[in-house]
This record gives structure tokens, sequence and C-alpha cells, in this order.
């Protein structure tokens, strides 16, 4: 439920690599979504994370992909899709769930899934972190990332 995240103890796993991935479109709000998720890779003493820029959100699962190609432990989606005029919205939404779905599944490595399917901009705003927002998407996304990882470092 929105709003009621559980609460999740943080990991500490210093020698991760975790890359960010986050859309262009809206980078000011997607910026604010990096910042959460920086925050919580930093409480858990993550300093190796680098932020790749795609330029929309249907992008992101293949940049997750090469991402882990490329020797990442893990990736945190963020990203925006506003709901338009047409089915375009669906489409995308659609696209970009089962394909970091995909991808998370065919490495078996954690993505935590920050990429915001809004209404409009208001509900985007208070899911973004800033302050006054009632959610910390970007946060929540890699606090879960890290704790799918902390359980396969456990194998």
């Amino acid at each position: 439920m929105a709003g009621n995240s559980p609460q999740i103890k943080i990991r500490s796993l210093p020698h991760a690599k975790v890359a960010i991935i986050s859309s262009s479109w809206h980078l000011e709000l997607c910026n604010d979504l990096i910042s959460g998720a920086q925050r919580a890779l930093a409480e858990a003493s993550i300093t190796k994370v680098e932020t790749i820029y795609v330029p929309g959100s249907f992008e992101i699962p293949l940049a997750s992909q090469m991402a882990f190609e490329k020797g990442f432990d893990a990736v945190v989606a963020v990203g925006l899709v506003l709901k338009g005029e047409t089915p375009h919205f669906d489409y995308v939404c659609q696209g970009v769930t089962q394909g970091i779905l995909d991808v998370s599944l065919k490495f078996s490595k954690p993505i935590g899934f920050g990429v915001l399917m809004c209404s409009d901009m208001e509900q985007a705003i208070a899911r973004s972190g800033v302050a006054g927002s009632k959610e910390d998407k970007g946060y929540d996304s890699a606090i879960a990332a890290i704790e799918l990882l902390y359980l396969s470092s456990k194998k």
C-alpha cells in the first residue's frame, strides 16, 4: 500500500557495485529519485556507484542488461512515465515493467524498481522524495535492491 513501506534493516555491502539507471525525461524529478537512491546506497556503505542516463524509461531494461554484462552487482532503475491521451502510456509501462523483470531473472541479479507510472506530475512529485513528499521511491527502490543483493550474498 502506498505510503506504508516496510521497515527493512539496511545491510552494509561495501564491496557491491551498483548502477543507477535513469530516464532523461523529466530530469528534475528523476534527479530527486537518484538522490534518494544515492542516500540509501551510502547508508549501505556502497561507494562503487555509477549513474547512467538513458533517453527514456523504455530504454532502462536494455541499459540494465548492459550494466550486468559489465559486472555490476545490482541496478536501481528510476524514471517517470506520465499518462497521456493515447495508449502509449500502457505500452511503455508494460514494456518497462516486463523488461526489467526479464533482465533481473535472466541474470539472477536485483533491480530496484523505481520507475514511477503516474497520471500526473502531482502524483509523481508526491513519490519523488522531495521535501514534503509522502514517499521516496528512489530510496525505497535502492533499499529493495540492497536487500536482495544481501540475500544473494548468503548463498
